[in-house]
């Protein structure tokens, strides 16, 4: 486990299913959180700066865990889903492991196969994290360059020399010259290949270039 008490949602509509899980998931350190409904979870207050992730029961009432599943993935909800059902079956596992779900468990199901999940969970939400941290960072450097910088930053990437885009934008090699160098300055990149990694990263696409 990482050093930082890391956060267990439950959710689960039998109370005694609910207890038994936060005293499992208690003991082996996790901070946890349950509750009775989907709709309860989603009135919550679900912030956490740790990394964390949801065991949810398949079978709830009002809206069931499927459907939770699918509401998260269209608000790009950071946390990944261990799926938890005494009733399931090929079809409804293979519909929330394509949705991202990253495990599926039969109750009754192995403590340890229900920990080892979590700890997979866990570990793919902090990656998840990191990659949104990241995405965030290059975004506010992209935000600091003049439109004209934004332009010249796509033909950059497209491996285009100065002079070339020059003619393409009908302006002066030197004007370019700066331009470019303003680019490497404030996306805080050395090298064109270290700028193409990051524009990568956020789908920013070169200019086409024609042969």
């Amino acid at each position: 486990m990482a050093e930082s008490i890391s956060t267990v949602f439950v959710i689960d509509d039998d109370y005694e299913i609910r207890e038994s899980l936060r005293l499992l998931l208690d003991s082996a350190g996790y901070r946890v959180k349950t509750f009775g409904s989907a709709e309860e979870f989603l009135e919550s207050d679900q912030r956490t700066s740790e990394s964390a992730c949801i065991v949810l029961d398949v079978e709830l009432a009002g809206l069931n865990g499927l459907e939770l599943q699918r509401e998260l993935t269209t608000k790009n909800h950071p946390m990944k889903v261990v799926f938890i059902t005494g009733h399931g079956d090929i079809p409804m596992s293979v519909r929330a492991m394509k949705h991202g779900a990253v495990d599926f468990l039969c109750k009754p199901f192995d403590d340890d196969a229900l920990l080892d999940a979590i700890e997979e969970a866990l570990m793919k939400n902090s990656m998840a994290r990191e990659h949104c941290r990241e995405k965030n960072i290059i975004q506010r450097r992209l935000d600091l360059l003049t439109a004209r910088e934004s332009e010249i930053l796509r033909y950059v990437i497209a491996g285009m020399l100065n002079k070339q885009i020059a003619d393409a934008l009908n302006i002066s090699e030197r004007t370019v010259k700066a331009h470019r160098k303003q680019v490497l300055k404030k996306m805080e990149v050395d090298s064109i290949a270290e700028l193409v990694r990051l524009t990568e990263k956020v789908g920013i696409k070169p200019v086409n270039v024609l042969p």
